[in-house]
């Protein structure tokens, strides 16, 4: 099959691999659309720090100097069934589902493992009990970005934000869109949605936040006082004390650069939590003090379960999610490594989906 493949000097190449051949338990499928994501461009640009970040949380972790196929957001069509299978959907059923690669290769990331490929190639090896229809009428590109969304779903629920918390997106590529769209698909608001680019802030705008700011021009920190939210420990606590209503805050950052997580923890207030869901692969620097005396909850948030993918799945169907505005382009497997430079450039495109 034709595959985009990564090389030992960290860019992509076009070429022909062998077609995965789909063992017991697993679907081959033709890849439909996969979406390009930010943890793809890290892990080409950055090949030591994408590995020494999977190292220490715990994987383990293939170079992609070696040659992967990346791509784990993605829709595609059955085309053959492995040994074991139940045949559940028909050949040429549409499927998508969250990229777990399970099965007698063992278990990885599909994209990140060479043992389950993605979908910048022409066929991919999905396991059977992890394939998800695409519901009728729902456009492949629009399927396969379910599963950026589906990130912004487990971060929404690993926060444990309360009805009626003001709710703070720091980012506003796919991830941090994603978040905007579950908060607000979930009843949840006021959400502020915070990002440089005017494109970004505008989809924002769209998917659903009540609010957008430049960074460039004000700080989200300075609006807890005017939101109902006491900034301190002390007033927080006393205001608790007197048994009145106290207004909670959850920022989630979805940047992912050194310097966003001690700017939050800096300008938080008391008592507020906040979500690690954009990848930093350097060391950034917080001040514990500050995040004691506060009493914060900072908590990591990573991928989503098939659960998760399937309720955002169900929500992109329903309409209660536009997760197709988010696609600000399509290229083919020759145009992906312009589109990876394209991404590197926040003004021009916030999602660009590959059709093989």
């Amino acid at each position: 099959m034709r595959a985009a493949l990564t090389t030992a000097d960290k860019t992509l190449i076009v070429t022909e691999v062998p077609d995965p051949v789909p063992q017991e338990g697993q679907l081959l499928v033709r890849t439909l659309a996969c979406g390009i994501c930010g943890s793809d461009l890290h892990a080409l640009q950055d090949p030591d720090a994408f590995m020494e970040t999977t190292r220490r949380s715990g994987g383990t972790p293939h170079d992609p100097r070696d040659g992967l196929v990346f791509g784990h957001e993605f829709a595609g069509e059955i085309v053959a069934y492995g040994p074991g299978t139940e045949r559940r959907l028909p050949i040429g059923a549409a499927v998508c589902g969250p990229p777990i690669g399970i099965g007698p290769q063992g278990a990885g990331i599909i994209g990140y493992t060479p043992a389950y490929p993605g979908g910048y190639g022409e066929y991919m090896i999905l396991n059977e009990g992890l394939t998800m229809p695409v519901p009728d009428g729902l456009a492949p590109e629009t399927a396969a970005v379910t599963e950026p969304f589906a990130v912004g779903t487990r971060a929404v629920v690993r926060s444990g934000i309360a009805p009626g918390a003001v709710a703070v997106v720091l980012g506003l590529g796919p991830i941090g869109l994603g978040v905007v769209a579950a908060l607000k698909a979930r009843g949840h608001g006021p959400v502020i949605a915070v990002d440089f680019s005017p494109k970004r802030r505008a989809l924002a705008a769209g998917l659903g936040a009540d609010e957008v700011i430049d960074p460039a021009a004000a700080s989200p920190y300075d609006r807890w006082a005017d939101l109902g939210v006491p900034t301190g420990t002390v007033d927080r606590v006393a205001a608790e004390l007197l048994g009145l209503d106290v207004r909670q805050a959850v920022v989630f950052e979805c940047v992912g650069v050194p310097g966003v997580l001690g700017a939050a923890v800096e300008g938080a207030p008391a008592g507020s939590t906040i979500m690690l869901v954009g990848v930093c692969m350097q060391p950034d620097e917080i001040e514990p003090g500050v995040a004691v005396s506060k009493e914060l909850t900072i908590r990591g948030t990573f991928g989503a379960l098939p659960a998760e993918y399937g309720a955002t799945l169900a929500d992109i169907a329903a309409g209660r999610v536009d997760a197709g505005s988010v696609i600000t382009g399509t290229v083919g497997l020759d145009g992906l490594a312009d589109a990876f430079t394209a991404l590197s450039r926040p003004d021009e495109h916030a999602k660009i989906v590959v059709v093989p």
